[in-house]
């Protein structure tokens, strides 16, 4: 059977939607060993070197411990990204995040992606499948034979895709963030040369200490774990296609609530177009990130259609 040109364009739009939200969640199989297994707690990315300012450092550290600890929480995270940027708008999620093992449960609104007449997408991931229930107005939903569920097991379509960058891509390995991952962005502040504590806040009325730095394209490059798949020749393109795109580095601030636990998370990263913002919110650390997927004949599997396109090309 020969796949349509509509069912091409639901497919292209899924595989957009998923490198969105893998850019802004970083859904990566960083954080499991070679045998699939979730990594021990301790395995996480640390802190690569001590910094300055001793009582910081000594509190965000001890919020990383007890934020790799908790291994779940409920996110909203707002991301907004300006309109010269050629993808300017903002995009809202919210849900449920794990990141020992790495799961998620959440709905997406705002992301254009998600096609005219959708206004939001909710979207799980699990054992590295990612599912995206479609809108009943979304035009993708034509394409689905009545399914409710487009999935995707992401390192499969990228193994068999045999593209070394769609692999990355698929996988989360997103060049402009490391990941949302609570405790690894905790590292990532903590690799900081210029860490400090910036005195007592309130947020959304909880008080909270709050703490910033600064980080270089190539700081964060380093102490992200993700981005250690890179070779050195990978690694130097992306620093140079960085420097002239004219990306110089990320102001991180984050606020630590009375419990150890960070509540609120602030990515800024200068472009010569405008500010990218990532500003997202943490809240019930350690519930259970109890994630169901959808049955299997609520599925449509977009792999089996990527796969079939592949013999399509093939015998064109």
């Amino acid at each position: 059977m020969r796949v349509s040109a509509y069912r091409r364009k639901t497919i292209g739009a899924a595989l957009a939607a998923v490198l969105l939200v893998g850019g802004a969640t970083a859904c990566e199989n960083g954080g499991k060993d070679g045998g699939g297994k979730a990594a021990a707690p301790g395995a996480s990315a640390q802190p690569e070197r001590p910094v300055a300012g001793g009582s910081a450092a000594e509190a965000l550290t001890a919020a990383y411990k007890k934020t790799s600890a908790a291994k779940s929480a409920k996110i909203r995270m707002t991301m907004s990204m300006p309109a010269s940027a050629g993808a300017g708008g903002t995009m809202e999620m919210t849900g449920t995040q794990g990141w020992n093992p790495q799961v998620m449960d959440i709905t997406v609104k705002g992301a254009p992606t998600l096609g005219a007449g959708s206004e939001s997408m909710r979207m799980i991931m699990s054992n590295n499948v990612m599912f995206m229930e479609v809108p009943k107005d979304s035009p993708m939903a034509d394409g689905l034979d009545g399914k409710r569920w487009m999935k995707l097991d992401i390192t499969a379509a990228a193994q068999a895709s045999g593209d070394a960058e769609a692999m990355k891509k698929l996988s989360g390995m997103n060049a402009m963030d490391g990941n949302q991952d609570p405790a690894k962005q905790l590292a990532l502040l903590l690799s900081s040369p210029n860490v400090k504590h910036l005195g007592a806040e309130k947020v959304e009325g909880t008080d909270a200490e709050h703490y910033k730095g600064t980080l270089s394209f190539e700081e964060m490059l380093a102490a992200n774990e993700p981005s250690k798949v890179l070779s050195e020749a990978e690694r130097a393109a992306l620093v140079e296609a960085t420097k002239k795109a004219g990306i110089k580095g990320y102001d991180m601030d984050v606020w630590v609530n009375k419990d150890g636990y960070p509540v609120r998370m602030k990515v800024a990263i200068g472009t010569p177009q405008g500010t990218m913002n990532m500003d997202a919110h943490y809240s019930d650390y350690g519930s259970a990130a109890t994630v169901a997927t959808p049955p299997e004949n609520e599925t449509f599997d977009l792999f089996a259609m990527l796969k079939e396109l592949g013999k399509t090309g093939a015998g064109a």
